[in-house]
Parts: C-alpha cells; sequence; structure tokens
C-alpha cells in the first residue's frame, strides 16, 4: 500500500489539538504516537529546543502532561537534501535482475531517509547491496524507490535498478492497475466482524484539520477506493476480530487504516486510528490479547505484489508470508476457534 508518504510532513508546521485520548499523557510520547516521521528521542530533542508551542506559549519540558483541548505546534526540521551512505543491512530478497530487486520489507524499517530516520533504511541498504548502479536512480533522497511502506507495515516492495524501470514501474504506481496489471494485495485484522463477507470503500482522503499528522475521510479530499473481502473470522459474542484482504484502487496516505477505521473496523494494534479500542483488548482471553499486546503496531502486512517488467514485458508475482508476530496472532486466533468449535 502506498501507506507512507512521509516527505508531506517534512518542514511542516504540524498542529495537533489534543482529545480525550492523548489528555494526560506525556508530550513527547503523545507526538510520537501520531507522528509517522520522526523519533521519539529527536522529538524529545526538538521540544528541549524550543520548537513546540502549547496554544502559543513554547514549552521545552518533554515530560509535559497534556490537557484535552490543548493545541500543539510543532515545528518540523526541513528535508534533510543529503545523499543517503550505503549501509550493509541484510535485505530478504525474493527476487532481483538487472532491472529491479524485490524485497520482503520488515517491520520497523523505513524506507527512505528522512528527518528522525537518516538510516537504517531500505534505501542504504539498496545502496550497499545494488552498488552504485543505484546512484541518482529516481532522484538524491530516495534512488529506486517506485513506491513506499509505512515503517510499521511489512511486506513486499520492488525497486528500480535503472532509470528505464525506474520509469515503467512508476506509470504502473501511477495507474493502481486500473488499465494494467499491477496488483497489490495487503492482509489486515480488524475489530469486529464485517457485516458483509466484501464490499468497496470509496471514500475520499484528505489532513484531518485537527492533527496534520492523521488522515481522515473528508468530502473535498483526494479520491480513495479500497476494495476488501473478508478471509476469516474469528471470536465470540463481545469480542470479534477479522481478517480481511484488501486491494487498492488508489495509493493514499494511511488508506486502509483510515479507511476501515471509516466503517467502524480500524487496524487491530492501531494507536492512531483505532485509540478507543485499546481496553478492548481487556475483553479477550489471555492468550489472544498477548499477541496482540506484543505487536506495537498495526495488524497490517503486504502480502503480494504483481506488476509487468520493464523490459521482458513478462506479468510477475510475488508473495510475502506474513511476519512472525503477525502469524503469532493467526496461529492464537485459529488455535482459539479450533478449541472452542467455533
Amino acid at each position: 500500500m502506498a501507506e507512507n508518504t512521509a516527505e508531506e510532513f517534512e518542514g511542516d508546521e504540524v498542529e495537533v489539538v489534543v482529545d480525550a485520548d492523548m489528555a494526560g499523557g506525556r508530550l513527547d510520547a503523545s507526538l510520537a504516537k501520531v507522528h509517522t516521521v520522526l523519533s521519539r528521542n529527536r522529538i524529545k530533542d526538538l521540544i528541549l529546543g524550543g520548537a513546540v508551542t502549547i496554544n502559543g506559549a513554547t514549552v521545552s519540558e518533554p515530560k509535559y502532561r497534556l490537557n484535552a483541548g490543548e493545541t500543539i505546534v510543532l515545528l518540523a526540521p526541513p528535508p534533510e537534501d543529503a545523499e543517503p551512505h550505503p549501509e550493509n543491512i541484510p535485505l530478504d530478497i525474493l527476487y532481483e535482475d538487472d532491472q529491479l530487486i524485490v524485497i520482503n520489507k520488515p517491520v520497523g524499517m523505513v524506507v527512505h531517509p528522512a528527518p528522525g530516520s537518516p538510516d537504517g533504511t531500505l534505501v542504504n541498504a539498496l545502496l550497499f547491496h545494488c552498488g552504485d548502479s543505484l546512484q541518482g536512480i529516481g532522484g538524491v533522497k530516495r534512488p529506486g524507490i517506485v513506491h513506499r511502506l509505512d515503517r510499521d507495515t511489512s511486506g513486499v516492495m520492488v525497486a528500480a535498478k535503472t532509470e528505464r524501470a525506474h520509469r515503467h514501474l512508476s506509470d504502473q504506481f501511477a495507474d493502481h492497475g486500473r488499465t494494467g496489471p499491477l496488483h497489490r494485495a495487503y492482509i489486515a485484522y480488524v475489530w469486529g466482524s464485517t457485516e458483509t463477507a466484501k464490499g468497496t470503500i470509496d471514500a475520499p482522503l484528505g489532513r484531518d484539520q485537527n492533527n496534520r499528522l492523521k488522515q481522515t475521510v473528508r468530502q473535498d479530499g483526494r479520491e480513495a477506493i479500497t476494495h476488501y473481502f473478508v478471509e476469516a473470522r474469528f471470536g465470540d459474542p463481545g469480542w470479534d476480530i477479522t481478517r480481511v484482504q484488501c486491494h487498492l484502487e488508489t495509493g493514499r496516505t494511511h488508506q486502509i487504516r483510515v479507511h476501515m477505521a471509516h466503517i467502524g473496523h480500524p487496524l487491530v494494534a492501531d494507536s492512531v486510528y483505532a485509540s478507543g479500542y485499546a481496553t478492548k483488548i481487556n475483553k479477550l482471553p489471555p492468550d489472544v490479547a498477548a499477541p496482540i499486546q506484543a505487536l506495537g503496531r498495526q495488524a497490517l502486512h503486504a502480502a503480494e505484489l504483481g506488476f509487468e517488467h520493464p523490459v521482458t514485458k513478462e506479468e510477475l508475482f510475488f508473495e510475502a508470508p506474513l511476519p512472525p508476530d503477525l502469524q503469532a496472532l493467526d496461529d492464537v486466533l485459529q488455535d482459539y476457534d479450533k478449541a472452542f468449535a467455533r
């Protein structure tokens, strides 16, 4: 999913209105939860440096406890234009030739350098693995990158190794598979049981006026369409979790996360769009609650990717298995249902 468009937030004056869920929390921790680019340590440094105001007054104490209704303004740093450097970071390579490389991105890996994440990114790893051939492909800051995933979204990605491949792949992603062979499928675990086995969410998305780090459904937003169908339902009356497969007809920031929350089924463990569901874990059996509490990220995985090869024109298809944290959740949910013969 084109979930991670972090550069939209670089260099911005970010404004957040404290809601009931944020009230009482620490300033640095609360900003870190809603900011998808800067790390908590970086946010702490910015607070100490006077880059944060609350209701117009500078607050330089990271431990400051928030009150509902307060307006936080963070002056985010501008984009870093320094050329990324190669780093010897292991990659889970699904396919590679002289035109492109397909990898299974792990949880926690940022796609390209950005404020708060200057190194340790996929771009740094690709530069080391591919050598000088990748330099400059698609731009200095993000060579080879044609699409992105959130830092905390795992799964299959493709990167270009030549300008020809970059142009061809970028055109396919811009088309979103509407007229071409591009195929993207995501596995999401959501709260509740959807009313229908499949559906389409057609709801425009734009920035939340009360929190510039979040997206929301708004009439003046950009077109956003998500198709989903149910793969499995788990649970008992009182608690339900559904595993759905999502296909994107557009690629907006946080699209799956916002759309599923919009229809009343936010992603499990999504601290941004499912904060009101945090207490729902208390209703789960302890063995089910444990892997959810251990996630620390939204339960979302880019499972499938298909596209046309830029040179051979062959239609390629790749799958990335569930990462260990989501596999542990899936195993527990399935074991629970077998034990109770649901």
